[in-house]
């Protein structure tokens, strides 16, 4: 009776085995070409600030690649991370017969020379008894590289690998922005602050649209999409306020605590009185004084 793994022959399983191969090589190789064409669109750019050649470009850089993404009818999320796994992988130094998955693992060990020749040396497989890369070999490997974790910036590549998983990280991200100290910290860093900001209008998007649902009967002009997201984003406010106030009872706020809060509220007072006169006008504009306070200047 011939060899059985699962429900075929060790005959047809090694002919799975060579076209999921081939699969594979495919998939790797399309990932990283999404990748190459999102760097080519928007460049890495240094850590936490601008692309070098124009100056402040946070925006602009996040715009694009989310018009790649739609246009492509991808996550802009799951485009990133090919442009970022491409970013750690030029071309000359990426493995022809390593799956993508194992690039996008290794990529999370931070010196260049260590992870380009790391990946040339895969560790012995003992089911195979050849020397191979696996899921789990890759995880191994960044384990063992971040196993002590005596620095700051050691800790925090850890956490970044283990909170891989987007699941994870909001997880992790939400329990730890419920600590006033950490919420206060992290909002004094520029993308922090937009990619929350940008968060927040996404939210008052999803909310306009459920008005829109409850509310048919509304006149045309109520309808249309602006209006319902402008209505959502007041409800998100609203309902964020009301959720979150009532948790910090008892809090005592420090001094820089307050002036955050102090400066926030001059934000939203200040948008609340330009809602209320474009309602009663019907003139929109906005002028530089009152731009630059809500950006944050």
């Amino acid at each position: 009776m011939p060899t059985m793994i699962g429900h075929v022959s060790q005959e047809r399983y090694e002919q799975i085995i060579t076209r999921g191969r081939e699969l594979v090589e495919l998939q790797t190789r399309s990932q990283f070409e999404l990748g190459d064409l999102a760097l080519e669109i928007e460049p890495m750019q240094p850590h936490g600030g601008a692309h070098p050649d124009r100056g402040e470009a946070l925006f602009g850089v996040l715009e694009s690649l989310q018009m790649f993404a739609d246009d492509l009818a991808i996550p802009v999320k799951t485009l990133e991370t090919y442009r970022w796994v491409a970013s750690r992988w030029p071309a000359q130094h990426r493995r022809h017969a390593v799956p993508y998955y194992i690039h996008k693992t290794l990529a999370s060990l931070r010196d260049d020379e260590e992870r380009w020749e790391r990946i040339t040396k895969p560790p012995l497989d003992q089911r195979a008894q050849t020397h191979r890369w696996t899921d789990r070999a890759a995880k191994q490997a960044v384990d063992q590289k971040f196993a002590d974790t005596s620095s700051v910036q050691q800790k925090v590549e850890r956490i970044h690998d283990l909170a891989r998983d987007e699941q994870v990280a909001a997880a992790v991200a939400t329990d730890l922005l419920r600590r006033p100290e950490v919420a206060f910290k992290a909002m004094t860093d520029t993308t922090a602050r937009h990619l929350v900001n940008r968060a927040q209008v996404d939210q008052a998007r999803q909310a306009g649209e459920a008005v829109r649902e409850r509310t048919p009967a509304l006149p045309r002009i109520e309808r249309s999409r602006d209006f319902i997201e402008l209505v959502g984003a007041c409800s998100v406010f609203v309902a964020a306020v009301g959720r979150v106030l009532p948790t910090l009872r008892g809090h005592a706020f420090t001094v820089e605590e307050k002036a955050t809060v102090a400066r926030n509220l001059g934000r939203v007072r200040a948008t609340a009185d330009w809602l209320e006169a474009a309602v009663q006008s019907g003139d929109v504009s906005l002028d530089e004084g009152l731009a630059r306070l809500l950006r944050g200047e």
